[in-house]
């Protein structure tokens, strides 16, 4: 059995029984495969859960009892090897079924007929796409109803289809320069010595696009000259403008990005206070500021909606990256577009309990920092409007919404001042 693929199958059927993530699902079981192999094993589990709705689509249409009625590993089987017909021009049609019944002979036996007859039953039929063109716009981009909604509601159809295509694409990895150790000239230099194609950031000096495999293996990310982070998330740090000295306080930091950011900023002279509702996320943090030499970052649990009064205007900088639906990020977790929209009230509740508690914490005239990593106005533009009809205390100095159609995290941030 082609291990690349039954990789790739473990890795979705463990997604589809414990609704897990695809970054931490993949990294888990990807180490069984040999280097060469695990581009073609990320291409299929990120195409299959990019697809999903198309491919299950098609396959309700070939199927009589539908998708839904068909076993979790037939299921799994079918979208990946209808993927490869589809998609994967690097696989022939009769090499995907090959592969595919003979993966479904080990894995669900006495199904390889079963899985046989539907996949070259699409290769016979022509299934033409809805003609409804929210219908056909949800089966083509694979989104539910309710995000084609909601996008078209606050965008406009037409940067609708643009955001549902982009945020389809896979995304750059994006490089932070630790500003402590290196500058973004020597570093690009050396990973162009090691054969690493590299181009500056659009929106942030010290943001580099990098292309090549082996990045995180290098010595030079173990001793932190580096770290993985999108250009837009790289921005809420940078918008912050903390300075050595300064005294910051991050509400919900985990996994740590932003804090480890405005860290190396600081040039680690000052304090940060790097708080999560989470105890177990706070090593995350921890394992962070330790490779890159950070030493002022302290961290502690803290539910950022109740807040601390012994924290009350002590801060020159908060950071308020808010817990949020996440539609900013599906070029990196595709399965979060197959969540239900049932929350989402009681996120808009959370978020704005977050923000009123996090703006306590300032001094006069200190910087208060909102972030999110979603596109969706109920979370970003609209809680700040709410904030400020409360809020005569506060300006906004800068308010930036980033898209997926510029290559690029689709993030809101919003800096205010403290006025005083």
């Amino acid at each position: 059995m082609d291990l690349s693929r039954k990789t790739a199958f473990d890795v979705l059927l463990n997604m589809e029984k414990e609704n897990s993530y695809s970054n931490l699902t993949l990294n888990r079981f990807i180490k069984q495969n040999k280097p060469e192999n695990q581009g073609f094993t990320r291409e299929l589990v990120y195409g299959v859960l990019e697809n999903k709705l198309l491919l299950d689509y098609y396959l309700d249409a070939l199927i009589k009892s539908g998708i839904k009625k068909t076993g979790k590993k037939e299921a799994t089987l079918l979208r990946m090897g209808l993927y490869q017909i589809i998609f994967m021009d690097s696989v022939p049609e009769y090499a995907a079924v090959n592969e595919t019944v003979n993966m479904a002979k080990r894995l669900c036996r006495g199904r390889e007929g079963f899985i046989n007859g539907v996949l070259r039953g699409y290769m016979k039929k022509e299934i033409p796409l809805p003609k409804k063109r929210k219908d056909f716009l949800c089966v083509k981009y694979s989104f539910p109803g309710w995000i084609t909604d909601l996008w078209s509601e606050q965008y406009g159809e037409d940067m609708c289809e643009n955001l549902l295509e982009a945020s389809n694409k896979r995304p750059r990895l994006s490089i932070r320069v630790n500003i402590m150790k290196t500058n973004p000239d020597l570093l690009t230099e050396l990973l162009q010595k090691k054969g690493f194609d590299v181009s500056k950031g659009r929106f942030s000096g010290r943001i580099l696009h990098v292309k090549g495999t082996g990045l995180l293996d290098l010595k030079e990310y173990k001793e932190g000259l580096f770290s993985v982070q999108d250009e837009a998330s790289a921005l809420a740090a940078d918008m912050s403008g903390a300075e050595a000295g300064d005294y910051v306080i991050d509400v919900c930091a985990a996994p740590g990005g932003k804090t480890a950011a405005i860290g190396e900023m600081m040039n680690n002279q000052g304090t940060i206070k790097s708080f999560d509702i989470y105890e177990h996320k706070l090593s995350l943090i921890k394992e962070q500021a330790d490779r890159l030499g950070l030493k002022i970052i302290d961290t502690g649990i803290m539910d950022g909606s109740i807040g601390s009064v012994y924290l009350k205007e002590k801060a020159d900088k908060v950071l308020a990256d808010v817990p949020c639906s996440g539609l900013g990020v599906i070029r990196h977790k595709p399965e979060i577009k197959y969540k239900e929209p049932k929350n989402l009230k009681a996120l808009y509740e959370i978020q704005a309990a977050i923000l009123e508690k996090s703006s306590e914490y300032l001094k006069n005239g200190g910087t208060l920092i909102y972030s999110t990593c979603t596109i969706n106005d109920n979370e970003n533009g609209n809680q700040i409007r709410e904030f400020m009809k409360r809020h005569d205390d506060f300006k906004i100095e800068a308010e930036k919404q980033f898209l997926p159609v510029e290559d690029i995290d689709g993030f809101y941030i919003c800096k205010m001042i403290k006025k005083g």
